[in-house]
């Protein structure tokens, strides 16, 4: 409900009056400005003034649901020095501020706000600031994404009292009861604001708040390329977002935010923009693959990947070769990723690289020199049959971008590029990446967890030519899932032998810390044939939530069968290749390939059992592999997670 005129021209009046007792000094243009902003903010947000205006500081800091701004009014943004020194003292103020969980306020969490006098006109260069002119400044208000509560907002401002030096509080008193200017909230509408949206989501507040030692991680210093690791839910994602954002302002030019996953980069960006609007049209947010299409493209090599006819050339291949590799080891999909993740994925031109001792790191089956000639027989089989139809698969096309890259860099180099979920990478993508992000200070970040590594094979960043020795952060605190839901994933943990993505001893989710209680688990086992009841009878259980919850399974052909008891109940599903972290009501769904990296209120996990019977060293590296991922789709729950296992998928007694 909008004010009164009466209400209204009772908040000008004492807001005109408290400016001029507590900062009589103000110019024309500031106190106007500041009137009005005094008057917008009356029931909610906290306006914090500086007493005696000075270069390279902000006039005011504003705290709402949206977070904390620094206002400059000024016609124009500073520049150079002047716009450094205002940022770092903005940021200095605010980095020792606290909320009731012991976390404290990242300095690149404050949102720089320039206002002009007069109406609008062009400003070039904003940089940081986002540019309003003197009219607009109910844009400032409207709270896009809330994502401080009230409580939070009172903790803040009480503490900046302290913090904002030679700054005065200013309030208003709304007279009336009622509504505040169209777009505002007043005490009572924050309120419904604040319920309306944890109905959507819970409260993002880490986008202003951070555990200690990860604002440490976000604000250091690298001299070269830096290296995050850490078990799941220790916010890994969470501290490279920041230290974008945090390198961004301190440098020029583009950034990348990279991924091996291909659903991650639109939901990542999704939070980047809230985190550091300002900063939105110089990030990029595309999964690896996509970079590499787009980079050749432009070099006049478009390239796409026929994956039938990719398929087609395997099957060829392995039909000529299969009695040598059968007895070895039966299945063909064992073979598929040995030329997927090993010859090719490291690179390997010749039998002699092959042949090397500790190449196929992660692979159970060993392979003696004839064994491995007869492998390579079978690549170059494989590629052949791939030149005859003019096909590339993934690796090729990585592979012509790296050639490119090598023969003509970058025209502009990123600023700054952060690579997530850097273990299901090949190596040969790591060394693309090396030629993206160069190896300069503050350049290059890599985010992983050995453990939750969802392909088979591996490496160490040495083997790229990345060196990150004494840039190695390991975060130990998982502050995503709550205490029930992690001790649940941490039977997954027992027989995986982690490192730190570079060799060193790495830690185990099992040896986390827990930074949540709570938290419910339930479990359930059965025939196929019960399935939909049991399944559709949870997610009524779910519906205030059904947004934030996603159904996960391990095999495409799983989730057909899953989405076809969601379609006959009626439940609305959106699938985690669409996802993009906007909020709806609608269940998630997809692979556990399709969840690495995202997180929900609620998890519900269906697992059908797989062949009885299997042995040998293959059987053990697929068991351990789906350890990994029996961890990554456990440790996707935030509050509840529910794991059904199918018994009788091939046939069993029910």
């Amino acid at each position: 409900m909008a004010q009164s005129k009466h209400a209204r021209r009772v908040l000008q009046q004492q807001a005109s009056a408290l400016l001029n007792e507590k900062i009589p000094q103000l110019d024309g243009d500031r106190r106007r400005i500041l009137t009005a902003l005094l008057v917008e903010t009356a029931g909610n947000w906290r306006l914090f003034v500086r007493a005696t205006p000075l270069d390279e500081q902000a006039d005011a800091f504003l705290v709402g649901p949206d977070g904390i701004f620094a206002v400059t009014v000024a016609g124009a943004p500073p520049h150079g020095s002047s716009r450094h020194e205002l940022v770092r003292r903005a940021e200095e103020r605010c980095a020792g501020i606290r909320d009731g969980r012991g976390r404290v306020l990242a300095g690149s969490a404050v949102h720089f706000v320039l206002i002009t006098p007069g109406p609008p006109v062009a400003v070039r260069d904003a940089g940081l600031f986002r540019v309003l002119a003197e009219p607009e400044l109910a844009k400032l208000l409207k709270p896009a994404a809330p994502h401080l509560n009230r409580r939070q907002i009172e903790e803040i401002s009480a503490q900046a009292e302290r913090f904002f030096d030679g700054y005065v509080p200013l309030r208003v008193r709304v007279p009336e009861r009622g509504g505040t200017t169209d777009g505002f909230l007043d005490a009572g509408s924050l309120v419904d604001a604040e319920v309306a949206a944890a109905q959507l989501r819970p409260f993002d507040s880490w986008l202003t708040f951070l555990h200690p030692h990860q604002r440490a991680v976000v604000t250091r210093d690298y001299r070269g390329p830096a290296r995050i690791s850490g078990p799941a839910g220790t916010g890994k994602t969470v501290v490279a977002l920041h230290r974008l954002r945090h390198v961004a302002r301190r440098t020029g030019g583009p950034l990348l935010f990279t991924t091996f996953v291909r659903t991650l980069p639109p939901v990542h960006e999704a939070a980047f923009r809230r985190l550091a609007p300002e900063l939105g049209d110089r990030a990029e947010f595309l999964h690896l693959h996509a970079w590499v299409r787009r980079f050749l493209a432009g070099r006049g090599q478009a390239v796409e990947v026929d994956a039938r006819g990719v398929r087609t050339a395997f099957g060829r291949a392995w039909m000529r070769h299969r009695a040598v590799l059968e007895p070895i080891e039966r299945h063909d999909e064992y073979w598929r990723t040995e030329l997927d993740r090993v010859i090719k994925g490291r690179g390997f031109t010749t039998l002699e690289e092959y042949r090397r001792p500790s190449v196929r790191r992660g692979r159970e089956v060993r392979l003696g020199h004839e064994q491995k000639a007869a492998v390579w027989q079978f690549y170059e089989t494989y590629q052949e049959m791939l030149a005859e139809r003019g096909l590339h698969d993934h690796n090729d096309v990585i592979d012509l971008a790296l050639a490119e890259l090598r023969r003509q860099p970058l025209e502009t180099r990123y600023a700054a590029v952060v690579v997530d979920e850097v273990q299901d990478i090949t190596l040969n993508g790591l060394r693309l990446i090396k030629e993206l992000g160069g190896t300069g200070p503050n350049q290059l970040l890599l985010v992983g967890d050995g453990q939750q590594q969802v392909y088979p094979g591996g490496w160490r960043l040495s083997d790229a030519g990345i060196p990150v020795q004494g840039r190695g952060e390991v975060l130990r605190v998982n502050y995503r899932n709550r205490a029930e839901v992690l001790a649940f994933a941490q039977r997954f943990d027992a027989r995986n032998e982690v490192d730190d993505l570079d060799g060193a001893a790495g830690i185990t989710l099992r040896h986390a810390e827990a930074g949540n209680t709570g938290g419910t688990t339930a479990s359930w086992r059965g025939p196929e044939r019960d399935l939909a009841a049991e399944l559709t009878r949870r997610i009524a259980g779910l519906r205030d939530t059904l947004g934030q919850t996603a159904l996960i399974v391990f095999q495409h052909q799983d989730l057909v069968r899953c989405r076809r008891i969601l379609r006959a109940a009626g439940i609305p599903v959106l699938s985690l290749d669409d996802y993009s972290g906007a909020p709806d009501d609608h269940l998630k769904a997809g692979t556990v390939h399709r969840a690495k990296g995202l997180d929900f209120q609620a998890v519900l996990v269906v697992e059908f059992t797989g062949e009885p019977g299997e042995r040998g060293a293959a059987a053990e590296e697929a068991s351990d592999l789906r350890d990994r991922q029996r961890l990554v789709a456990a440790t996707r729950a935030r509050d509840f997670l529910w794991w059904g296992v199918v018994e009788d998928t091939f046939g069993a007694a029910g």
